[in-house]
């Protein structure tokens, strides 16, 4: 992920060489007629003819693009499905607070770096590296760094799930999956990963269910219909989920998933 945010603010390096020495043929627009007033945009083309703008317009665009860094991660990587399933599975045990939010999500972040590390790895091959040696334009790079992103997302998208946001697009120029623009793309994958996070917590939920039929009926059996199944119930279903080695299964289960990737 830290690779991936410096593809997007990896032009801040040289706009600042140009900052500060402005190259011949340069335009300069300034937000006020005094000569110490700081230019609001400057304009440059290189000798491929392709604009670079000012500091100032680019540190603007990078912090706008650096609030969309959590949506990123939420949507456009495997963070959506490990969160969800891990949701399902401590409701499942019939425990409210334990593990807390902060250590579901820190766990979530790092086994979405771990599964993920390809695709940055690659985007920090064909992207980052030959940008840094100054191989290619921040546009190019940019649009380098989009394709291993979309390739891990269509590999775990449903045909049906695509083909659904292309219909209601109205889009008549989308011949290939590949071809489909991310505001279609990441739609569809949020939906897939949605079905498939309920499709693995649906598996996981039956086993503690079943626990707590069984406990329930005993109790009732018994005649002790004022105590609470769920009391009986947690330490089995916390011993069951320790003896079988309940959080390797679950994330090598979840990681297995992405096998695509």
């Amino acid at each position: 992920m830290l690779r991936l945010l410096l593809v997007l603010v990896f032009s801040l390096g040289a706009s600042l060489a140009f900052a500060a020495d402005p190259p011949t043929g340069s335009t300069l627009i300034q937000s006020g007629s005094s000569p110490l007033s700081i230019p609001a945009i400057t304009l440059s083309t290189d000798t491929e003819g392709q604009q670079e703008y000012s500091v100032s317009l680019q540190i603007l665009l990078i912090m706008t693009a650096l609030s969309f860094i959590p949506a990123f991660v939420m949507l456009m990587t495997s963070f959506t499905r490990i969160i969800i399933v891990f949701s399902i599975l401590r409701q499942a045990l019939g425990l409210q607070q334990t593990p807390s939010n902060q250590i579901l999500v820190g766990l979530a972040l790092f086994l979405t770096m771990f599964i993920m590390a390809p695709v940055f790895d690659q985007i920090n091959r064909e992207a980052l590296q030959p940008y840094l040696s100054e191989q290619m334009t921040a546009q190019d790079a940019i649009l380098k760094a989009e394709g291993p992103i979309k390739n891990f997302m269509l590999s775990q998208t449903r045909e049906s799930d695509l083909e659904l946001f292309v219909r209601l697009s109205k889009r008549t120029d989308i011949a290939t999956p590949e071809d489909a623009p991310l505001t279609i793309l990441v739609p569809a994958f949020v939906t897939s990963e949605l079905k498939t996070a309920f499709q693995i917590g649906f598996m996981i939920f039956i086993p503690f269910l079943i626990i707590d039929m069984v406990v329930a009926s005993i109790l009732m059996a018994m005649g002790m219909m004022m105590l609470s199944p769920l009391i009986i119930s947690l330490p089995f279903k916390i011993m069951l989920f320790v003896l079988i080695d309940g959080w390797a299964l679950i994330m090598g289960t979840l990681a297995a998933s992405f096998g695509g990737t």
